[in-house]
């Protein structure tokens, strides 16, 4: 099977109990929790029994313990992940707020994540990978960035592919060399995973199917755009394919784009048609948003397909 690999954070989140509106008093938190996008997304891709490994950082310190762990025991390659000896693992704190809403602080940028780059220990895992999933999120960092570049160079020349889902926040648009990266990953992607409207960040066009047409002239082989509780659509230069999502009780749904995301890819990887595919990529999401915790709700196969039978959806 085809090793997948990704390049960015891992960060511990701790979260509110109670829904409010910021951290200005004291209140109960729950936590900490393993977490961050490029985290999450290869704890899921290693559920479904992929091949699959992460390049990224943590402190020497529990939170980093609780993460490295976390993804050794669900099967990742944590090889090229670094311990840094005196910067702590990055963080997340989020509170919900009553509309459903979230506000985070991070603590990122300056955590061990600043040391994630081409070590050697990075390069031999990418050398040994057929496919790279780049992340926006985790275009933050000149070294981060660098590395991605390389991977997808290195990846790209030996016949591989990449996947590119945004996952960006507007502000983050502006931080010095995100628009260059941005542009550089869409230009290597053979398979693009915008949300809704993040199509929109990329094309001139302000229509849906205008987007899509564009997207895929410029040599993007296919197209996910993931729509949340409106399920999602698949589109490449044969026609369009579209699956509806599942209705679950949202608990959390931190981490939930990004187990459709490695749901997706790792299917798209082994072959499946797409409907098949983007079924499976929806229920994987659903299950994730069903439990509290960013990557507590990833799933094996067989938690995906018992799902889906209680669906009343073929497996």
């Amino acid at each position: 099977m085809k090793k997948i690999i990704t390049i960015g954070e891992i960060v511990v989140e701790i979260m509110a109990v109670e829904p409010g509106h910021g951290f200005t008093t004291a209140i109960s938190l729950i936590g900490p929790f393993a977490s961050g996008a490029p985290a999450i997304f290869i704890d899921q891709v290693a559920k479904l029994g992929q091949p699959c490994g992460i390049v990224s950082a943590v402190g020497n310190d529990d939170f980093g313990v609780l993460n490295v762990e976390r993804l050794r025991r669900d099967g990742a390659d944590v090889s090229a992940i670094g311990v840094h000896p005196t910067a702590a693992t990055g963080s997340a704190f989020v509170r919900y707020r009553p509309d459903g809403n979230r506000d985070f602080i991070y603590n990122i940028r300056h955590s061990a994540c600043s040391a994630i780059g081409l070590t050697p220990e990075a390069e031999t895992l990418i050398d040994s990978a057929d496919h790279l999933h780049i992340m926006g999120s985790a275009l933050f960092f000149d070294g981060i960035v660098s590395a991605i570049f390389e991977a997808t160079q290195r990846i790209k020349a030996k016949g591989g592919t990449v996947s590119f889902d945004p996952n960006i926040r507007k502000e983050m648009l502006e931080l010095p060399g995100m628009r260059d990266a941005l542009a550089h990953a869409l230009e290597n992607t053979d398979l693009f995973m915008p949300s809704g409207p993040e199509i929109f960040l990329f094309t001139r066009a302000t229509e849906e199917a205008a987007a899509v047409a564009e997207l895929l002239d410029r040599g993007i082989k296919a197209i996910v755009v993931k729509r949340g509780a409106e399920g999602a659509s698949y589109f490449d230069r044969t026609g369009e394919v579209s699956a509806p999502a599942f209705k679950v009780e949202e608990v959390d749904p931190t981490g939930a784009g990004d187990s459709f995301g490695a749901a997706f890819v790792t299917c798209w990887l082994r072959g499946m048609a797409p409907g098949k595919a983007l079924t499976i990529a929806n229920a994987t999401g659903a299950r994730a948003v069903s439990v509290k915790g960013p990557m507590e709700g990833t799933s094996t196969m067989a938690e995906i397909e018992t799902f889906l039978n209680s669906q009343g959806v073929a497996a």
